[in-house]
């Protein structure tokens, strides 16, 4: 007789799946929407309203907005930590989305302090809402169910559809009524995605998941206070301190060890310095096939980053490009731009998927390392596309939307190819004693990518206290610099494929 795991089969199922997974699904969404909401504002409010007097304000816009995005995804890593050996899922996911639901209301506020607190605020919170809510679907699944793909298909898609509504909404508030609209509207997003969650649990279709792991570590007193109160008050307590770290966007020196750089990206030089040593040190203590495996998941790490420092240019020069440089009359403001890569997600995401099913049906999928070497060439290729744009511009140096729409459609495409197999990889290639570890560092990439966000928007920074800054000049510093990117992209897509054959020999049988 088989014994049923009632764990499992006692969940309520809709459309064949968990129906828990739709209330992450719409929780997920929601919290997106006002995260991307927020950032398709972001760089734009704080060179016009900020930064506005600096003629430096781009150079300055590009340092904070690199730190933010930085500690954004750093966060996630402690986040998940603390939600493991203390709080669980559920009380993280309501103390990460209670404080970023703050932080995009403060934002509302127009006040230099209030700015800097307001995107603490985001970082915290966000480090203990995002690793835990992806988690949380993992759990509604069995252990080798075969529709736990799909139910994660189906959440990424809730991700792409918030990405993809909340630039045009929030984008089309700020430039009617004011950024005050713009940002509110983002946190009534997120206090709509934490009401969604909160039904779920009152429903109970979540059943014992998410819980502390341990009630008695929760009641545990530090100092004489609980951890279950400590954690909340030390998060809203760290705010202000990484407020300080953001507001130190200036360089340290103009030149030495530190020339050109602030307090965050000297930490963040810290940390990859620690991460090499220790994946030295577990390279040197394990075995050869183990060693082959983890420097191709180390080499897998470097890839995405190198994508992710290019892709995350939307929300920084990229958005700043369109705002100068693209002919937006008539279509969407620039702030809306933010919206066409989610776009391209939603409609590419399904073709590409049956594209690989049908080449495994043909055993001609190609192989991970392939298919990062295509996802860089794609991003390069997509870049290109725009440092050609300047030959189609008008006589005010306005450039075709068209060509926005394309370098998207591309870099999506891209995205695509690499992404989704990105952190599957990870977990196969990692020896099991340092599978957290590496996840955490797979979670880093994305915090060091923003460290070449930053880079190369001080490179492409436009010196001016001109609000209507644009034409000719601005568009010649752009499309230079977007070849040079395009340069850069393409020679490590060509680097990739020349040793996919190598790197596919190291991964033995793992595809």
């Amino acid at each position: 007789m088989t014994e049923v795991n009632t764990e499992y089969s006692d969940q309520k199922q809709m459309l064949g799946h968990p129906q828990g997974l739709f209330y992450l699904f719409f929780a997920e969404l929601w919290e997106r929407f006002s995260f991307y909401g927020m950032r398709a504002l972001l760089t734009l409010y704080m060179v016009n309203v900020i930064f506005e007097a600096l003629a430096e304000r781009d150079f300055a816009t590009a340092a904070v907005y690199a730190s933010y995005g930085s500690l954004v995804y750093a966060s996630t890593v402690i986040g998940g930590k603390i939600s493991d050996q203390i709080l669980g899922m559920r009380n993280s996911i309501f103390l990460g989305g209670i404080l970023m639901a703050i932080g995009h209301f403060v934002l509302a506020v127009e006040n230099d302090i209030a700015f800097f607190l307001a995107l603490s605020l985001i970082i915290v919170g966000n480090g203990f809402f995002k690793p835990n809510i992806s988690t949380f679907v993992g759990t509604l699944y069995e252990k080798g169910d075969p529709k736990k793909d799909s139910g994660f298909t189906i959440f990424y898609m809730g991700i792409n559809i918030g990405g993809w509504v909340a630039p045009l909404l929030c984008g089309w508030l700020a430039a009617k009524y004011g950024w005050h609209y713009g940002f509110g509207l983002a946190g009534i997003g997120m206090l709509t995605g934490l009401i969604v969650f909160w039904r779920g649990i009152k429903r109970n279709v979540f059943g014992a998941r998410g819980l502390p792991p341990n009630e008695q570590v929760m009641n545990k007193k530090i100092l004489g206070i609980k951890q279950g109160i400590l954690v909340p008050v030390l998060a809203v307590i760290s705010a202000p301190l990484i407020a300080l770290l953001l507001a130190s966007y200036k360089s340290i020196a103009t030149d030495g060890i530190f020339g050109g750089q602030n307090i965050v990206n000297v930490i963040f030089q810290g940390i990859g310095i620690a991460v090499l040593a220790y994946l030295a040190y577990e390279m040197y203590r394990a075995t050869l096939e183990e060693r082959k495996k983890l420097f191709v998941a180390v080499l897998i790490t470097v890839f995405m980053t190198i994508f992710w420092g290019f892709h995350e240019l939307s929300g920084s020069v990229i958005t700043l490009f369109a705002a100068r440089n693209i002919d937006l009359e008539g279509i969407m403001s620039a702030a809306q731009t933010n919206s066409l890569n989610s776009m391209w997600i939603i409609i590419l995401a399904i073709p590409i998927s049956m594209m690989w099913t049908w080449l495994s049906k043909k055993n001609s999928n190609p192989r991970t390392p392939y298919k990062f070497g295509l996802g860089l060439l794609f991003a390069g290729i997509s870049f290109y596309v725009l440092a050609i744009s300047g030959a189609s511009a008008n006589a005010n140096g306005l450039v075709p939307f068209a060509y926005l729409l394309l370098m998207y459609f591309l870099l999506s495409i891209g995205e695509l190819f690499m992404s989704p197999v990105g952190l599957s990889k990870i977990t196969d290639l990692s020896p099991k004693r340092i599978v957290a570890f590496m996840m955490g560092v797979w979670f880093l990439s994305s915090a060091f990518a923003f460290q070449i966000v930053g880079f190369i928007g001080k490179q492409l920074a436009i010196e001016s206290t001109d609000k209507n800054v644009g034409g000719f000049d601005t568009l010649a510093i752009y499309t230079d610099g977007f070849m040079l990117i395009a340069k850069y992209a393409l020679a490590a897509g060509l680097i990739v494929l020349v040793a996919s054959p190598f790197i596919k020999k190291l991964m033995g049988k793992i595809h």
